[in-house]
C-alpha cells in the first residue's frame, strides 16, 4: 500500500457563514504608550489628558488640545492667526512641505496666540504646534511670539508660552536664526514694562527655542519627563569631553540643576499657572477703550471686540517688523 499520499492530504474548512468577517479592531480605539507599551484605550487616555494611567508618561498634545484644557472655557480669542510662511530662500520643497502641514495639521503655522483667562486671571498666551514642521521657529512663528510679548507689553498682561521645538526652521536659513535675537528683545521689553513671562518647556524644548525666548521667562515650569536639550543625544554625545549622566537632557535633571523652577504634572498645570498670573499679575493701567456697540467705555482691554483689538494692535505693531 503506497503511503505517498498520506503527508499531502489536503484539509478543507467549511466556509464562513455568508455576510460574516473576521474580527478586526476598530481604528482608533486604543493607542500604545510610547514609553511602556501599555495600550491604552483611546477614550481613558484623553480623559487622563494624554498621560499613561500606568507609567505616568506624558504624550505630546496638539496646540488646540493644549488650549482647551489650560484656559477657561470659551476665554481664547486668537490673533494674527492669518499670518503665514512663505519661502524665502526657495528652499526645494519647503511650500509644498508647508502645504502638506497645513493640511494635516488645520493650522497656519507653528505657534498660535490669543488672549485669554487661566483660572480667572487675565494673560496673553502663546502655545507651540509641534505637528507642524516639528513646532520650528521660523519667520512668522516668531512673529506671532513678539507680538505676543508686544501685546502683554502693551496691554499690561502677563505672557504664557508653552514651547514644543525641534529648534530654528532648517528652510528658513539664517532668517530663522534672527527669530532668536527678535524674540529675545522681545522678552527684555515685556520685562521692561514690568509684566511676567511664564515659558512651560513642554516634550521636546530643544535648539535655538531653548537657546532664546524659552530660557528667559521669568518662571521657567516643565512636565514630567520633558526633553529638554539644546542639542540632540546622538550630536551631544560626539562633542562630549566626559561621561554625563543617562537623564541630563530631561526636565527633572533641569530642574535639580536649577535651570527651570518646577516639574508640574499636567492636570495640576492649569491651577498651578492660575495661582502664579494671581501672585505676579498686576492692576491693568491701560487707557480706557470704548467697547465698539454702545459707546461705553471700559478700562478692560479684552472687553474690546476681538477683530478691533486684535486688527488695530497688528496694524500697530506690525510695521517694524523683520
Amino acid at each position: 500500500m503506497s503511503t505517498e499520499g498520506w503527508f499531502r492530504k489536503k484539509v478543507s474548512f467549511p466556509d464562513k457563514a455568508a455576510g460574516q468577517s473576521s474580527a478586526t479592531v476598530p481604528v482608533g480605539l486604543a493607542v500604545k504608550c510610547v514609553k511602556c507599551s501599555t495600550i491604552l484605550f483611546n477614550r481613558d487616555f484623553d480623559k487622563n489628558l494624554r498621560v499613561c494611567t500606568k507609567c505616568g508618561h506624558h504624550s505630546r498634545l496638539s496646540a488646540q488640545q493644549r488650549i482647551d484644557f489650560t484656559v477657561d472655557a470659551g476665554s481664547f480669542e486668537e490673533f494674527a492667526g492669518d499670518l503665514r510662511s512663505v519661502d524665502p530662500l526657495k528652499f526645494p520643497e519647503y511650500s509644498e512641505k508647508l502645504l502638506q502641514s497645513v493640511k494635516k495639521v488645520g493650522a497656519g503655522e507653528s505657534f498660535r496666540v490669543g488672549f485669554a483667562t487661566i483660572s480667572g486671571s487675565r494673560c496673553v498666551i502663546g502655545v507651540s504646534e509641534f505637528a507642524f514642521r516639528g513646532g520650528t521657529l521660523g519667520s512668522v512663528a516668531g512673529e506671532k511670539i513678539v507680538l505676543a510679548m508686544e501685546a502683554g507689553a502693551k496691554l499690561g498682561l502677563p505672557v504664557v508660552l508653552f514651547t514644543a521645538s525641534g529648534g530654528a526652521r532648517m528652510e528658513e536659513g539664517l532668517i530663522a536664526l534672527m527669530q532668536m535675537a527678535k524674540t529675545s528683545a522681545a522678552a527684555a521689553l515685556l520685562s521692561k514694562a514690568k509684566q511676567p513671562l511664564i515659558v512651560v518647556l513642554a516634550d521636546p524644548t530643544t535648539g535655538g527655542v531653548l537657546a532664546s525666548y524659552a530660557s528667559l521667562g521669568d518662571i521657567l515650569i516643565s512636565e514630567p519627563g520633558a526633553y529638554i536639550a539644546f542639542a540632540g543625544a546622538r550630536v551631544a554625545k560626539q562633542a562630549q569631553t566626559q561621561k554625563l549622566p543617562d537623564d541630563y537632557q530631561t526636565a527633572e535633571y533641569r530642574l535639580a540643576h536649577g535651570q527651570i523652577d518646577m516639574v508640574v504634572q499636567r492636570r495640576d498645570m492649569p491651577a498651578t499657572l492660575g495661582r502664579l498670573l494671581g501672585f505676579l499679575s498686576k492692576p491693568t493701567e491701560a487707557a480706557p477703550q470704548s467697547n465698539g456697540s454702545n459707546g461705553h467705555l471700559s478700562s478692560n482691554p479684552l472687553d474690546a471686540p476681538s477683530d478691533v483689538r486684535h486688527e488695530s494692535y497688528i496694524a500697530e505693531t506690525s510695521d517694524g517688523a523683520f
